[in-house]
């Protein structure tokens, strides 16, 4: 029957030249088996064909035609089904290969059987199919063909299986798992290592917080649970730093064990006036005291440990680190070692590494714990801000230096300083040198207030009788009056001034030569009179 069919379609069907350059061969699928097992395969020739196009060339795009719809009622296999409606193509294409038993032809009309055969057994995967009436075919078609890698290849619902379509299949896979599919789930997110540490530190700042606040709340809420009593006991020294709050010396005190907590101190201190007076330093306090009483122990002048060190005005270096050794613990060899280095005293660079005139006269207050090397630094820093005090320019801070050097070794009075500071100016400016003795015996390290003749003869720089103008840097160390002296001279016409009494430390000032030798008599009898100075 089969072959019957076949051959009336091959009269019934004209041919046509296949257009496989713009189209695809359709699959048929309402052609009826002739047996049950898988329909032949077309030639690996067509394949190019069928599939992929024979020229090339993009084929056209044509709109789906509408899958069959199969009777399960006239099926004789589950895998043979007979379509119930009719494939309809307005422009059929031959193969180029004629319909033969290798290749079965499909017509438009699909072949029904007037006696179908019915399943008794619908099929199933553990129980094959029986038919009452199986049909046999005396030349079964045999598979040229078979379904491997290199063809593709008819299944058994009539099917093409196309080339690359497991590929296609495989990709919809992988893109539906790459977009979120359960199928396979992303990496976790890690955690970066500068977010863990971040959180660390916030958490550690948190418990820190905890535990301080809860500490100040408990001694605010009830400050006399956390308080030592009496004036306790033993000795411990605490230091009161420079801008320290009453809070600040409270944590002082508790640190070192000398109160119980921080609030009754605070409390104490903040009912009584006295407390703004505390100065920084060291003191000596005991230990487990009461707020109230470390609060009486450090308004106890008694109670803080220093050295106090008045340096004078007009010192040299030599005699300044000679008097810091003599009134504190500091022993001279260190001083001198000290001074030995400029530059780590934090010398300024324009006084050329010269440490005169910069150890600054004032009171110091040396506590047990500190270094030579913080004292000097401590006068360098102090001298400096003297100068920026006055508004000194850094250009003429050496000439004021030395010519203040020079006016606080003539002259006693401050009202004499200023006017020794106009003789000096008037006398530099006449091309006149300056003749002092205090620059000679800075020269030939002698001190008095007389020169000879042998001295003013020594070849020094600060020798005033052998060279004109100022001496290279300052011979003292000069106060702040000295320096305003220089800053602010008093005017007039001077040129000539000598001390007359050096008990009293009269000073004569004079225009003309003559003036100054009738001061320089009075001098004279002045060391007549006191022969032994």
């Amino acid at each position: 029957r089969r072959r019957a069919a076949e051959e009336a379609a091959r009269e019934v069907r004209p041919a046509e030249p296949d257009d496989d350059a713009t189209r695809r061969t359709p699959l048929v699928p309402g052609a009826r088996p002739s047996a049950r097992g898988p329909l032949p395969r077309p030639p690996v020739s067509a394949l190019s064909g069928l599939v992929l196009g024979s020229t090339g060339e993009r084929p056209a795009v044509r709109a789906p035609e509408p899958p069959a719809r199969w009777d399960d009622e006239d099926a004789t296999d589950r895998h043979a089904p007979v379509a119930t409606g009719t494939a309809r193509d307005e422009h059929p294409v031959t193969d180029e290969h004629p319909v033969t038993d290798e290749h079965p032809y499909t017509d438009e009309h699909a072949y029904t059987d007037e006696h179908p055969v019915a399943d008794q057994h619908p099929y199933t995967d553990e129980h094959p199919v029986a038919d009452d009436h199986p049909y046999t075919d005396e030349h079964p078609v045999a598979e040229r063909h078979p379904a491997t890698g290199e063809h593709p290849a008819w299944d058994q619902t009539g099917g093409l299986e196309v080339i690359g379509g497991d590929d296609e299949d495989e990709r919809g896979r992988r893109g539906r798992r790459g977009r979120g599919g359960s199928a396979s789930r992303g990496p976790r997110r890690k955690r970066r290592p500068v977010t863990i540490l971040l959180s660390l530190l916030v958490l550690a700042g948190l418990v820190v917080g905890i535990v301080v606040g809860g500490q100040w709340l408990i001694d605010k809420v009830n400050p006399t649970a956390a308080d030592y009593t009496g004036s306790g006991s033993g000795e411990v020294q605490i230091r009161v730093e420079s801008g320290d709050s009453l809070t600040a010396i409270g944590n002082t005190l508790v640190s070192a064990d000398v109160v119980a907590s921080s609030g009754p101190f605070v409390d104490a201190a903040s009912a009584n006036p006295a407390a703004a007076g505390i100065q920084p330093g060291v003191y000596s306090m005991a230990l487990q005291m009461s707020g109230q009483a470390a609060l009486d122990r450090l308004l106890d002048p008694a109670s803080r440990l220093f050295a106090r060190v008045t340096v004078p005005e007009g010192l040299r270096v030599d005699a300044v680190l000679q008097r810091i050794a003599d009134n504190s613990e500091i022993p001279l060899a260190d001083l001198q070692a000290a001074a030995a280095d400029p530059a780590a005293l934090g010398l300024p660079a324009w006084a050329n590494g010269m440490l005169e005139g910069h150890l600054f006269p004032a009171t110091y207050d040396i506590e047990p714990d500190q270094t030579a090397l913080q004292v000097l630094s401590g006068m360098v820093s102090r001298a400096e801000q003297t100068f920026d005090s006055l508004q000194i320019p850094e250009a003429d801070r050496l000439r004021v230096l030395t010519e203040a050097s020079l006016v606080q070794a003539e002259a006693a009075t401050t009202e004499d300083m200023a006017m020794v500071a106009t003789v000096i100016d008037n006398r530099i400016a006449d091309g006149m040198p300056l003749q002092f003795d205090t620059t000679v015996n800075y020269a030939t390290g002698k001190s008095g207030i007389t020169t000879t003749s042998d001295d003013r003869a020594t070849d020094s720089p600060y020798n005033t009788y052998r060279y004109a103008g100022l001496p290279p840097g300052a011979i003292d160390s000069p106060g702040e009056e000295a320096l305003q002296a220089v800053l602010n001279p008093t005017p007039g016409d001077w040129i000539y001034f000598v001390v007359v009494n050096p008990d009293t430390g009269e000073t004569r000032f004079a225009v003309t030569a003559e003036e100054h030798a009738a001061n320089v008599a009075l001098f004279q009898q002045w060391l007549r009179e006191n022969p032994g100075d």
